[in-house]
């Protein structure tokens, strides 16, 4: 995988005027775009969008500063108007590209990404693969912003605002493993601290239960689950294991990630939710 990711790096800077086709080159190179755009996020901190504008308007940058007519430049590098690559330039280096032509700056610039692999064993990844029909999870789901460190507040805001109640009939209607109430991410935007997903607390009931209106539903595809139990200071060890799977799990076993819902199922905690043992359930396929 690393040297997939080293692949498309250099993809991108032969593609810098134009259109990269990802997906073709995902299939190129053995893999879906799905996991691959999973991956580049999980260990890049950024989308492959992202990074492809960002090194287009690092490059971009010098031919302003050149003096060049603006809808010269902007057509080179994809776009179709000096407006369109006004803004890009702007969302990059915090300026306009007439800003830059009159005070030479400031600028941002966005090196070429390195990709490599550290064996160090540093996280235990205790995981077990799962066949699954298809199913469905069924609960309360909120949008909130992604944050990859500590405590979520807007999920931890989320989850207060449900009565007990709610729990109890959640326990009730569950029916299938994973069991239990379950923190279910789905839908996200991007993978970048701060990109909004839907966040449910929810359980897992058979494809074909009944689901009350009131209820929202996240369906979960036929498919194989990896599956990472976790125990300690929690969310940290969690946290610490979700990112472990794409720098250390994922590129030294023969699964990638599919389409899907991640799933956290709490199996046992302190009262205070200081520590706690989870099971992370991650929707894969074979690579």
């Amino acid at each position: 995988m690393i040297d997939i990711l080293n692949g498309l790096v250099a993809a991108v800077e032969n593609h810098l005027d134009e259109e990269l086709d990802v997906a073709a080159f995902a299939a190129g190179a053995g893999t879906t775009e799905y996991h691959l755009r999973r991956m580049f996020s999980s260990l890049a901190g950024m989308p492959v969008s992202d990074y492809i504008r960002r090194r287009r308007m690092t490059v971009a940058a010098a031919d302003v500063i050149g003096g060049e007519d603006l809808l010269t430049i902007a057509v080179r590098y994809g776009y179709g108007s000096t407006e369109a690559f006004g803004r890009a330039f702007h969302t990059v280096h915090g300026v306009r590209p007439g800003d830059v032509r009159r005070a030479g700056g400031p600028l941002r610039s966005q090196a070429q990404l390195r990709f490599r692999l550290t064996v160090e064993g540093s996280t235990t990844m205790d995981a077990r693969i799962v066949d699954k029909p298809a199913f469905r999870l069924v609960g309360y789901a909120a949008r909130v912003p992604l944050i990859y460190e500590g405590i979520n507040p807007h999920i931890a805001e989320h989850i207060r605002s449900l009565p007990d109640s709610a729990f109890v009939r959640l326990k009730e209607l569950g029916n299938m493993e994973p069991s239990g109430v379950l923190q279910v991410s789905a839908d996200a935007e991007g993978h970048t601290e701060g990109s909004e997903l839907t966040h449910m607390q929810g359980v897992a009931v058979g494809a074909d239960t009944d689901v009350p209106d009131d209820l929202d539903v996240i369906e979960a595809e036929a498919g194989s689950w990896a599956v990472f139990r976790t125990s300690g200071e929690h969310p940290k060890v969690l946290q610490d294991t979700w990112a472990a799977t794409a720098t250390e799990w994922f590129p030294s076993n023969p699964w990638r990630l599919r389409p899907g819902p991640s799933i956290v199922a709490v199996l046992d905690s302190a009262e205070d939710f200081s520590t706690a043992t989870c099971e992370l359930w991650l929707p894969v396929e074979r690579a």
